[in-house]
């Protein structure tokens, strides 16, 4: 098999197009407001009918309200929840939608035990920890914490580009990699050229 590839923070149609015809799997919006890459409702609606078929939508929350996640399921089409702050399993649960947690790498995080008390999750995904910061920190961590085998499907952040993710496909086997502040030009904005080579990078890579 080869990884999955998710383009996050994504905040115009013509990135996502770009994305998608160079092979992305996956496109995320950012409905965070103290993020830079953050999208209103009308700019997700914008995107998401931009997209051909067959690419997942993900929509990336951090503590939100549940009537703010309501509002934005309403009248934007996502695929995929992506919940990014200290959200309960039970609140994960309450949209009918599949989704996945973010669990950031403090030195004591325990993944299969994450794994097992969200284990409703499509997967996990292992971000950098920055304290204050719930996420595209720019960081990496030692991905040789991550255990080789875990009970659910892993989508590996933090700090990846174009000129570390066939090491890190390499080494880490995720399910998927997700990626935002590595292949942009500038906040929310991003490079189509570094946007179609990690693409490539990551899809370079076989494993079993």
């Amino acid at each position: 098999m080869q990884a999955r590839v998710k383009i996050c923070g994504i905040t115009q149609a013509e990135d996502a197009v770009v994305a998608a015809e160079a092979g992305a799997d996956a496109i995320g919006l950012v409905f965070y407001d103290p993020s830079p890459r953050a999208v209103t409702i009308a700019q997700a609606q914008q995107v998401v009918q931009a997209l051909p078929p067959f690419v997942t939508t993900v929509g990336l929350f951090v503590n939100a309200e549940r009537e703010r996640i309501e509002a934005v399921l309403q009248q934007v089409s996502l695929d995929l929840l992506q919940f990014h702050g200290a959200e309960t399993p039970a609140f994960c649960e309450a949209f009918q939608r599949p989704w996945m947690k973010a669990i950031r790498m403090k030195p004591d995080v325990d993944l299969q035990q994450e794994a097992e008390r969200y284990s409703h999750a499509a997967a996990l995904l292992v971000d950098a920890y920055q304290a204050g910061v719930p996420g595209g920190t720019g960081e990496t961590f030692d991905w040789a914490r991550i255990p080789s085998q875990l009970s659910k499907p892993l989508v590996l952040a933090g700090g990846l580009t174009v000129d570390n993710v066939q090491q890190a496909v390499t080494q880490v086997k995720p399910w998927a990699v997700d990626v935002s502040g590595g292949v942009e030009q500038s906040k929310g904005f991003k490079s189509h050229s570094k946007v179609a080579q990690f693409i490539e990078n990551a899809k370079r890579v076989p494993f079993e």
